[in-house]
C-alpha cells in the first residue's frame, strides 16, 4: 500500500520551524496531473514546547532528529514519530568497518570452500 521511504530522512530547522528532509513520499497514482513532488521538504506541525525541545537538540553537536515511523491516525492524518539520534564515534565506525570486512571475508571463504 504505502511506499514512503524515510531511510535517509532527518528533520532540519529553518526559519524557526522543523522540516522533514530527504523523505520520499511517492505521488498518488490515481490523482490528476496536480500532484506533489515526492522528495520535497515537509513542514512538521508540532506544539511550541516540542518544537523548542527538538530545535535545542539539533543545535547541540552530534544530535540529529530522525523519523522513526510514518502512519495514519484514526482521523486519516499522517503522523511522523520522531527520535533523537547520536552519530557514531570514530572508534565505533572503525569497529563496524572491521565487522563488515570480517563478514565479507567469511562469506568469501565459505563460497570458495563450497566450490
Amino acid at each position: 500500500m504505502g511506499g514512503a521511504s524515510i531511510a535517509e530522512a532527518y528533520a532540519d530547522e529553518a526559519q524557526g520551524e522543523l522540516f522533514l528532509v530527504n523523505a520520499n513520499i511517492p505521488e498518488y497514482k490515481s490523482s490528476s496531473h496536480f500532484n506533489h513532488q515526492p522528495s520535497r521538504p515537509r513542514k512538521l506541525l508540532l506544539h511550541r514546547k516540542q518544537l523548542n525541545r527538538l530545535m535545542g537538540a539539533i543545535r547541540r553537536e552530534g544530535v540529529t532528529v530522525v523519523p522513526l515511523s510514518i502512519y495514519f491516525n484514526e482521523r486519516g492524518r499522517a503522523k511522523v514519530e520522531l527520535g533523537l539520534a547520536h552519530g557514531k564515534r570514530k572508534a565505533d565506525r572503525r569497529q563496524a568497518e572491521r565487522d563488515r570486512d570480517w563478514q565479507r571475508s567469511k562469506a568469501r571463504l565459505l563460497r570458495t570452500r563450497d566450490l
